[in-house]
């Protein structure tokens, strides 16, 4: 299950982001993650709460934005979704094409609790 490898490297680079701004307790983590990466979301999400467990990021929950797969044509120039894995152009049929999205695995934002500090005057 690479989910819980994936889930490992996600909770030791919010960490590091945590150490870096000073942050002592994130909420939530965005991620984006393209339909091609062949990572399951549940399974992810699932390894996340195990990895994360007794940790500083214990609670903390995923939200996971899936993108779909597109491509570009090589012939024609047209940008298509690509349904079912069928990677042909649906203008001019050519299979000449580039991934332009459904690849991604990233981190979009970390939702954070602020650190305060009680002055008195």
């Amino acid at each position: 299950m690479h989910e819980l490898n994936i889930a490992g490297n996600i909770a030791d680079m919010v960490r590091r982001e945590m150490s870096e701004r000073g942050l002592s307790q994130v909420e939530a983590i965005s991620l984006r993650l393209g339909r091609m990466t062949d990572v399951n979301p549940d399974a992810l999400s699932f390894g996340f709460g195990v990895i994360t467990r007794d940790t500083e990021l214990a609670g903390a929950k995923l939200i996971i934005e899936e993108i779909p797969v597109a491509a570009k044509c090589h012939q024609c120039e047209r940008e298509f979704d690509v349904p079912e894995f069928s990677f042909s152009c649906p203008s001019c049929g050519s299979n000449a094409v580039r991934l332009i999205r459904g690849m991604e695995l990233e981190i979009a934002s970390l939702e954070v609790v602020e650190n305060t500090s009680a002055t008195s005057l």
